[in-house]
């Protein structure tokens, strides 16, 4: 093999996949390491910092074994955003991680979100963005109130991808994106917002843009003296590994969760979504919801079945019988909604119906939540988007894709290789080591589409149907859920 290669790697939310390209893009090697989520209490969702680099790690040493470091341009890491990692001076992990599902600093949310104005929002943001429980802030809160001892000792709060940047070279940094609740459009730390919670602003790690070279990895780690870049968070590196960096491109991500974004310099203040800084040259407005893939995994670990599974079965269901609605809200939705206490439901049950009709309902619920979340980012970039540029895991489902391009009404191109959180973070890397002129050189070279799923006229007033159900079934259960979690506290 020749070089010059790079690699990706991207701390997800159930595992870290670590590949090594060349620079057209094509595979050369890769390794996948399952990450294991805890869920100790009501609304909370914890990882072992510890097994993200420990994955990491290993991945290294397995898409290096047998290249020469000298063909190596640089490694770039992209991680899950909204997870938080408390960590001391010595670099060390003082609590297990905040998972971006965790719900349990609501209450530390909702006193922020009111002490912010709609006003201040739009100058920072460019949009009415809410505080929610996932906000690095509401984590802050809530660990001084819950555990002010390990708040005394914590030098640094910190995103997965950034702790991990920590361990490989030693540099403590964030990137604007990633930290993009804290961040304004001038790609600084808004201090008026992070004074309202005290002792955050020194603990927050100092910016540095995604193309940014912040080091070597460190003697005695595999890929020793390799340069590393800041890169970003997943999403954002998502969008470039799919190829959607142009003014008026629109990707789709598909895995735990759904991510959809819209690139547009233009920006219309819409309510539920993130209008990113132009970073890069790219302005994104995007959004993330709660349960994609998610989704189809409870459903699965409910019928015994893998994703692959459920996927069979919903094609077996007859589209000339209805399904039941599904809401794919199993702890709470984000994006347009942002709405911790919505819970899931399947409406419109009857005995005809079984595992297949299930299946099918799931998969189409999760694609109604992204038809509710892409118009408002159409609204918000000004921009009819007309495709979109598909990966992620739940794309390896034609099925699925098909029933994308059904629900939204637009064509569906996936991508060659569908972990493009990995390929982003790669193109990152080959950006800062100079591979490549732009970010969009790079996504022009290492994003391949695959196959187009075209959508199905013939299915349009189905689907136009079943997504007003959709959000009128939310509409009417709309604080149905019961309590919120503001008030548990970790027992």
């Amino acid at each position: 093999m020749a070089g010059p290669f790079l690699i990706g790697v991207d701390v997800g939310t159930t595992s870290v996949k670590t590949a090594l390209f060349d620079a057209g893009g094509a595979l050369c090697a890769q390794r996948s390491s399952m990450i294991e989520t805890a869920r100790p209490a009501q609304a909370f969702v914890e990882q072992a910092p510890e097994d993200w680099i420990s994955a990491t790690l290993s991945g290294l040493a397995k898409v290096l074994h047998g290249v020469s470091l000298d063909a190596v341009a640089g490694i770039g890491l992209c991680s899950q955003v909204n997870t938080h990692v408390f960590v001391d001076a010595n670099g060390q992990a003082l609590a297990p991680a905040i998972v971006w599902q965790d719900g349990r600093c609501a209450q530390e949310a909702a006193k922020l979100d009111r002490l912010v104005s709609e006003e201040a929002r739009l100058k920072w943001w460019g949009a009415p963005l809410p505080i929610d429980a996932s906000h690095v802030l509401s984590r802050i809160g809530w660990m001084t109130r819950a555990h002010s001892d390990i708040w005394r000792r914590t030098r640094w709060v910190m995103a997965p991808k950034d702790y991990c940047l920590l361990q490989l070279t030693g540099e403590a940094c964030a990137d604007p994106l990633s930290s993009f609740g804290v961040v304004d459009s001038s790609l600084r730390y808004v201090d008026e917002l992070i004074a309202l919670v005290p002792g955050a602003a020194e603990r927050l790690p100092p910016l540095r843009n995604p193309t940014a070279t912040i080091g070597r990895v460190r003697g005695g780690l595999p890929g020793a003296g390799l340069p590393v870049a800041t890169a970003t968070m997943d999403a954002w590196a998502g969008m470039v590994g799919a190829g959607a960096v142009r003014d008026g491109d629109a990707g789709y991500l598909s895995g735990t969760s759904e991510v959809v974004g819209i690139v547009s310099q233009r920006r219309v203040p819409t309510p539920g979504v993130i209008a990113f800084p132009n970073c890069e040259g790219v302005m994104l407005h995007a959004g993330p919801t709660q349960a994609g893939g998610a989704s189809v995994a409870w459903l699965g670990g409910l019928l015994g079945r893998s994703a692959e599974e459920i996927s069979a079965l919903a094609a077996k269901s007859d589209l000339k019988r209805p399904a039941p609605i599904f809401l794919p809200h199993l702890q709470g939705e984000r994006a347009p909604l942002w709405d911790i206490a919505a819970r899931a439901s399947f409406a419109g049950l009857d005995a005809s119906m079984g595992a297949s009709e299930l299946a099918r309902s799931v998969l189409e619920g999760v694609a109604y939540s992204v038809r509710l979340l892409l118009g408002a980012l159409e609204a918000s970039s000004a921009v009819a988007a007309t495709r979109l540029r598909h990966a992620g895991g739940g794309a390896h489902s034609g099925v699925w894709c098909q029933i994308r391009a059904d629900v939204l009404g637009r064509p569906i191109d996936r991508v060659a290789n569908l972990d493009s959180g990995v390929v982003g973070a790669a193109a990152l890397a080959g950006t800062a080591a100079h591979v490549f002129g732009s970010i969009e050189e790079a996504a022009g070279r290492m994003a391949r589409i695959e196959r187009t799923f075209e959508p199905n006229v013939a299915m349009r007033g189905y689907y136009d149907e079943g997504f007003g159900r959709y959000t009128d079934l939310y509409a009417r259960l709309k604080g149905f859920g019961g309590r919120e979690s503001e008030n548990l506290v970790r027992p």
